[in-house]
């Protein structure tokens, strides 16, 4: 068998990240995919998560991408999906990428026409899980604060 060539770059999911990284760090680079599934997506797939990505065979990269891309087709239990029960179709679904942040917007514009609290907070720009605002959450320049001057 011929000596793998070592990738200075590798190309997943959309992602260009650094070959040195070990499978699990070049994973968490993905938008969409945490810790958990970083570690349990390449041993499911007979991968060393602490392997460096860059002395993956075009084999292996091929299934990490698929496993990454559809990580329901690994039979993985629901809660580790960052969609669960997809409000149209019911299904649980694993976002990634630019997919996961055109759901979020879209999301966030479906709670602001029907006009729920917690769709009037976001087009607020305020706290939305309940958290207090007295004292955090304030942008811009301070108001009505008089400061002394040193002597």
């Amino acid at each position: 068998m011929p000596e793998q060539e070592f990738m200075h770059i590798v190309r997943i999911a959309g992602v260009e990240v650094d070959g040195r990284l070990t499978v699990y760090g070049a994973l968490r680079k993905i938008k969409g995919i945490g810790e958990t599934l970083a570690w349990v997506i390449p041993r499911i797939l007979s991968i060393d998560p602490s392997t460096r990505i860059g002395t993956l065979s075009e084999q292996e990269l091929r299934k990490l991408e698929q496993g990454v891309k559809d990580p329901t087709t690994l039979n993985l239990p629901s809660w580790l999906l960052n969609w669960r029960k997809e409000p149209t179709t019911g299904k649980d679904l694993h976002l990634i990428g630019s997919d996961l942040e055109f759901a979020i917007k879209q999301r966030i514009e479906f709670l602001k026409s029907i006009g729920c609290w917690r769709g009037w907070r976001h087009a607020l720009g305020l706290k939305v899980r309940g958290q207090k605002t007295r004292t955090t959450g304030r942008k811009g320049m301070t108001v009505g604060v008089i400061r002394r001057v040193k002597k």
